[in-house]
């Protein structure tokens, strides 16, 4: 395989009893992989080598719900563009992950009844993509790209976590036996679904009380600019007033700052979702997991209030080990992701039909 160009020599690795090891990796001549990342407000693409190295990264605010036809039409003018300012011909593409906030058929490659984009239910998307590219394209969920961008960070050395991703959604990426699961039809991790209080405000699914109605980054903004135009925090009142309008960062910089009601934002928003992620741990028993998405970037006591509900909520067993940390690589973490599934499925079926 070396000899044929498929594999390159990396170096040696250190000894561990005997001769040391030689390292091998894709041949980076081999083509590229590239990784799309449709968030909720944002779009992101990268070119990456088969190592999953990054050669090159765009990123464009984007508004999912104005449907699929401004979204692909940026996509349909972006890749090739980035193609062509690194040199890289259209042929060397080696297939494309493309990961989208919302329940994914994984099969037909399209999304189903997505609460967060209205318009895209069913739509085409790899067949879109076609007019660009003859390259396998395999579409998933967002989070489940994130869960496959830490299974290849941690090389498999953990076997049984979750990834959740909090932002306008919350999603959860789940790894079983080192494995992704998604269900049997897709839409295992839904957890943004599942309700925190009967009572409580009426979520984009329909129902009410979902912990993504409660929790997420539209509601923590709710709260703070509720809070800033009572008076009840100076902090935020003087950010609303200088822009006009707040985002969930301006709550979690209000909140490091010292502002009370702010703090109180954050700390309620990762109680709740400790709420729920309690319920996961009790079920499922993971060793880890990994919080992402724009709304853990918020501040520390964000990540504390989620810790903190969790353990009072779990059994002891189900805690004594289980660690509750950030997503590894960061905003990268979907775009790796989304090259992971691309190299994987390409490997195992050779794209799809």
């Amino acid at each position: 395989m070396i000899e044929e160009g498929l594999l390159d020599e990396a170096g040696v690795q250190h000894s561990t009893g005997g001769r040391r090891p030689e390292t091998l990796c894709v041949h980076r001549r081999i083509g590229v992989l590239v990784g799309i990342d449709i968030g909720a407000t944002s779009l992101d693409i990268a070119l990456l080598r088969p190592d999953l190295g990054i050669i090159a990264r765009h990123a464009q605010e984007a508004d999912v719900q104005a449907g699929p036809g401004p979204i692909m039409a940026r996509l349909r003018t972006l890749l090739p563009a980035m193609l062509a300012q690194n040199g890289i011909a259209p042929d060397r593409v080696l297939a494309v992950g493309i990961g989208v906030p919302g329940p994914v058929n994984f099969v037909a490659g399209q999304l189903v009844n997505p609460p967060l984009m209205p318009g895209w239910d069913s739509y085409a998307i790899r067949e879109d993509l076609r007019e660009i590219t003859d390259a396998p394209i395999f579409v998933d969920n967002d989070v489940n790209l994130m869960a496959l961008g830490v299974l290849w960070r941690q090389r498999k050395q953990i076997e049984n976590f979750l990834v959740i991703k909090v932002g306008t959604g919350i999603g959860c990426g789940i790894v079983c036996h080192g494995e992704l699961y998604r269900g049997s039809t897709g839409s295992a991790g839904d957890i943004g679904h599942i309700c925190a209080d009967p009572e409580g405000p009426l979520c984009r699914c329909g129902n009410r009380g979902c912990v993504e109605a409660m929790a997420a980054a539209p509601a923590i903004v709710g709260m703070g600019m509720e809070a800033a135009r009572s008076g009840r925090s100076p902090a935020l009142a003087e950010r609303l007033a200088a822009r006009g309008l707040l985002e969930a960062g301006d709550i979690g910089a209000a909140s490091r700052a010292g502002d009370a009601e702010a703090d109180a934002i954050v700390r309620r928003s990762g109680r709740l979702i400790g709420q729920v992620l309690a319920a996961l741990v009790n079920f499922y028993n993971p060793s880890h997991i990994f919080i992402g998405g724009g709304v853990s970037a918020i501040g520390p006591m964000f990540l504390a209030a989620i810790r903190q509900s969790v353990n009072q909520r779990s059994l002891a067993l189900s805690t004594r080990h289980l660690e509750i940390t950030s997503a590894p690589l960061g905003p990268e973490t979907g775009l790796i992701g989304a090259g992971v599934l691309a190299m994987r499925e390409a490997l195992r079926s050779g794209g799809p039909a």
